[in-house]
């Protein structure tokens, strides 16, 4: 399938291409500089993944398509040929030509307007004369302009922040079984129209250019290891396609909680996208864009587990001395000062500290007795042997404060990989991260934990999303209240849901009007008394109008039903600065029919979902102070 190139990119291939200079070394950025082009080659090369090289050809002819019915280029060569043959006939005035293709096709020049090629019907018989009566015939254009194609202007040449990308569980990131590249592209492509229908006054003001998405992909490296032909071998011939769907798939989710191959993943993630960082600045020497990262599904909680992990700098935590003082106060009570140097070498603080494994303090040089009293301390201090997941309790049960440590217990041990750069936000789409973190034993996150290198984490899940779980909740136990309600792009509520509200709204006023009426009835009814005389009759009457009376007062119990919907706020803690976490996206009507059907497609739809990229848009470019044109009902 042949693909244009934007205005932007021809422009500059032929720019190149009409140089006049030798093309041996020349090479084309293009699209976005995620491609490059070999002028000589004839081909593209991706920059920042693997993938295989494609060919390219400068088209000034076409053909119509025998599937499609899209216009498809001649190859060089002949499109040469035919022009060549189509100026001698322009010139000369003497039409009807006809030429013959390398593949024995016919292409007949009837008029300048009138042009076919005839393509040969595979046949038995050798004796066939020519085949310009064979096969139908398709319409032949000469020019870009002649054709009915689509190209696009290109993107913008400013790029404003930079996002890494990385995928879940299989090679298969959506319902189509694309790959995470193909995804991304998407992703890109959505952003490109968010940012178009949401920032044209920043676009106009040239505030803004565009946000850069790229792959991540640690499946590949995860399964060259040789795991495959090990498992190929314990693997049952029986119901073969799913069985190799769930070795390639379900259980990389196993793998990540097997030491040795979380081993792999982590540092295949964060290897993979330090280089990405190293070269797009390279790529891009003048970018002063900050770096976001995103996660979808495993890849969530595989971004989460590197965050915790990360070091911050010392000046970014002012108490980062006082908790190294920490560290000496408790080596000093365990008689064990003349190690504060070990420790201070190792930048080691109380938090990292109560992660140590016995494993840990060996390989730092500790002695057997040492080491025994420093994992008595922190099994005393912690109530739980370290890392031990079946005896984890409730951490905060004895007042202090857990922080650091309540995350990163019962994580795979592993050492964790540093980033070479601090992420502005963290994004996790359809995610288990809060699944993970209670199985482990992190029954609640402490309000005053924060990533150590990143300011901001964003939970974005489909309401029918069986994968996803919420974060907040374990924060802020003991309070009961709904996720985020993410806006539509559009700036409205989805029309099936307003009035799934309306109706839920009008059946509660329905049900009080009713109740209160049945109130006054009944209060009439058991208050007048037989009306004997007629001084009992005024009585009851004037019961009956000051029972009239107080129905207007029950009135004004009624708007705090609307005031419950402007959500007062909730402290979630420091883990998006204080703002929320939890956002859920609004679902389609046809999806509210039945929400197991469409479960999959809950957890796939985050690729090409406007809502969740505008989300993202937002909160990057409210980093950088900039604001959507209108802003959206209902968003923080």
């Amino acid at each position: 399938r042949w693909v244009p190139f934007s205005a932007q990119d021809s422009e500059r291939l032929e720019a190149a291409h009409g140089s006049g200079k030798d093309q041996d070394g020349v090479v084309v950025p293009t699209s976005g500089g995620r491609y490059d082009v070999h002028l000589r080659a004839r081909q593209r090369v991706a920059v920042y993944w693997e993938e295989e090289a494609a060919e390219v050809r400068r088209c000034t002819w076409f053909y119509k398509g025998d599937k499609d019915n899209k216009f498809i280029p001649y190859s060089e060569s002949f499109s040469e040929k035919l022009e060549e043959a189509y100026m001698i006939a322009m010139t000369l005035g003497e039409w009807k030509k006809k030429l013959e293709s390398p593949n024995r096709e016919v292409i007949i020049l009837h008029n300048p307007k009138l042009m076919v090629h005839y393509h040969p019907v595979a046949s038995s018989d050798d004796w066939v004369s020519t085949p310009t009566e064979q096969g139908r015939p398709r319409t032949v254009k000469r020019g870009v302009e002649n054709i009915a194609v689509e190209i696009p202007n290109g993107e913008p040449l400013q790029i404003d922040h930079l996002v890494f990308v990385v995928h879940g569980i299989g090679p298969a990131c959506d319902i189509r079984f694309r790959s995470i590249v193909q995804c991304v592209n998407d992703f890109r492509n959505v952003s490109l129209s968010m940012l178009q229908a949401h920032f044209r006054k920043a676009q106009e003001q040239q505030q803004v250019g565009r946000v850069e998405f790229l792959p991540v992909n640690w499946h590949s490296s995860l399964h060259s290891t040789g795991v495959d032909v090990d498992l190929e071998r314990i693997t049952l011939p029986s119901i073969n396609r799913l069985r190799h769907f769930i070795n390639d798939t379900i259980l990389d989710v196993f793998f990540y909680n097997s030491s040795t191959y979380c081993q792999t993943i982590v540092d295949t993630v964060a290897s993979e996208m330090n280089r990405l960082h190293r070269l797009f600045l390279q790529r891009n020497p003048h970018f002063r864009g900050g770096v976001s990262i995103a996660g979808h599904s495993l890849g969530s909680l595989i971004l989460f587990d590197l965050l915790t992990n990360q070091k911050a700098d010392p000046e970014e935590k002012e108490h980062c001395v006082q908790v190294g003082e920490e560290v000496k106060e408790i080596l000093k009570k365990l008689e064990l000062s003349e190690y504060c140097d070990v420790f201070e070498k190792e930048e080691m603080d109380r938090q990292a500290l109560f992660l140590c494994t016995e494993k840990n303090l060996k390989e730092m040089g500790i002695p057997l007795g040492p080491r025994m009293k420093i994992l008595h301390y922190i099994s005393s201090e912690t109530g739980t042997k370290v890392w031990s997941p079946s005896q984890l309790g409730d951490s905060s049960k004895d007042g202090r404060s857990c922080q650091y440590r309540d995350v990163g217990l019962g994580q795979v041990s592993a050492n964790y990989p540093q980033l070479n750069y601090k992420p502005s936000i963290f994004f996790a789409f359809g995610s288990p991260i809060g699944m993970f973190l209670t199985v482990r034993g992190v029954k609640r996150i402490d309000p005053n934990y924060s990533l150590p290198t990143c300011k901001g984490f964003f939970n974005i899940f489909h309401p029918f999303d069986p994968v996803a779980y919420r974060i907040e909740p374990m924060i802020v136990p003991e309070l009961e209240f709904e996720p985020m309600l993410l806006p539509h792009h559009k700036g409205r509520k989805r029309m099936h849901l307003e009035l799934k509200e309306g109706l839920t709204r009008m059946s509660v006023d329905l049900k009080n009007n009713l109740l209160g009426s049945l109130r006054v009835a009944w209060q009439s009814f058991t208050r007048s008394p037989v009306p004997a005389l007629e001084a009992g009759s005024s009585e009851a009457e004037a019961e009956a109008e000051a029972s009239t009376e107080k129905q207007p007062d029950a009135k004004p119990e009624e708007p705090p039903a609307t005031v419950k919907e402007e959500t007062p706020p909730i402290n979630v803690g420091k883990l998006n600065g204080g703002n929320r976490i939890d956002y859920v996206l609004q679902e389609k009507p046809i999806e509210s029919f039945n929400e197991y059907l469409f479960a999959l497609q809950g957890h796939l739809c985050y690729w090409e979902s406007e809502d969740t990229v505008l989300l993202v848009l937002k909160e990057i470019y409210q980093t950088q102070g900039i604001a959507l044109d209108q802003p959206l009902p209902g968003s923080q």
